[in-house]
């Protein structure tokens, strides 16, 4: 079995996470989550990012709007709405009870 298959699978599944824990901080555009993303050591491409924000967006956790740009098209900059504010509080309690039993198991 590799590894490298098994970190994917874990990254994945924190994704959503990571990504209301960025717009809660400050509005941003899509190359500045994967920037976020990247520094966290959490590499994800635009095909697996813009589908994750439309769903979200679609779920109602986040919003976007269009900023004129001076370096070409305009911008979509992406927001976390008061629901997804509300179900990132759900995910932190979620999150620190997953390390709390990771860590009771291992010991």
């Amino acid at each position: 079995m590799k590894i490298e298959n098994t970190k994917a699978q874990m990254r994945k599944g924190v994704l959503e996470y990571c990504i209301l824990s960025i717009l809660s901080n400050n509005d941003a555009y899509a190359s500045d989550i994967i920037k976020k993303l990247k520094e966290a050591k959490m590499i994800v491409v635009e095909g697996t990012l813009y589908p994750l924000l439309t769903r979200l967006k679609n779920a109602g956790l986040l919003s976007y709007r269009w900023e004129e740009s001076t370096q070409g098209p305009p911008r979509k900059y992406y927001a976390i709405t008061d629901t997804g504010r509300d179900f990132l509080g759900e995910l932190d309690g979620s999150w620190q009870e997953l390390v709390d039993a990771v860590t009771t198991i291992k010991g």
